[in-house]
């Protein structure tokens, strides 16, 4: 869809927020911790790399009541969440940090997207759970699967609730190799996705 060919790379990274850290901070903390552990791999030789590549780091959490939601650890946790977004509205960021893999530039910001959850009685949640589904979401859905029955409306990115905001994604591919360095590093901040 943006018009690049692409490679996953699976990298472990501790996912749990810190102390009082804001959801911004959060995924762009994550995204850049993804991405310069994919270069350590691709500079090491590891995971073959050519000149010019991009890694690109992403992490998304959902957020409802400054609490935020990663992926559950089980059925029970993710039926919990479930619960907890019945009927409101909640907050999905998603962190994007772009990498070159070899000259060490870079640009990341996060974006947010604002969701409006149908609500769900207990009977919906225990089908949908057992579906497996929800098992690896943050928040506990997807909204590209059947999770969508449960979004009433969105304001903001889609991609973005779906966990990878292509319009910014296929934005920072095209302005990554034409901003000098310094400007590239200052560049991370946070968006609201209109």
């Amino acid at each position: 869809m943006v018009g690049a060919h692409f490679a996953t790379l699976p990298v472990d990274v501790d996912e749990r927020p810190l102390p009082d850290e804001h959801p911004e901070t959060h995924v762009v903390r994550l995204a850049t911790a993804k991405a310069y552990a994919a270069q350590a791999k691709v500079q090491s030789g590891e995971i073959e790399g050519a000149a010019g590549d991009v890694i690109v780091g992403a992490d998304t959490v959902v957020v409802v009541d400054r609490v935020i939601l990663g992926k559950p650890a089980d059925a029970a946790e993710a039926a919990r969440m479930l619960a907890v977004l019945s009927g409101r509205v909640h907050e999905v960021w998603t962190g994007l940090f772009l990498l070159e893999a070899f000259d060490g530039s870079a640009i990341g910001e996060a974006v947010r997207s604002i969701v409006k959850f149908a609500p769900l009685d207990a009977e919906a949640i225990r089908r949908y759970v057992e579906t497996g589904e929800p098992l690896d979401k943050a928040g506990a859905y997807a909204v590209q699967g059947r999770g969508a029955l449960f979004v009433e409306a969105i304001e903001g990115s889609y991609t973005n609730v779906v966990g990878l905001p292509l319009s910014y994604l296929k934005h920072f591919l095209q302005i990554l190799p034409d901003l000098p360095l310094l400007d590239r590093l200052r560049a991370g901040g946070s968006r609201e996705s209109k």
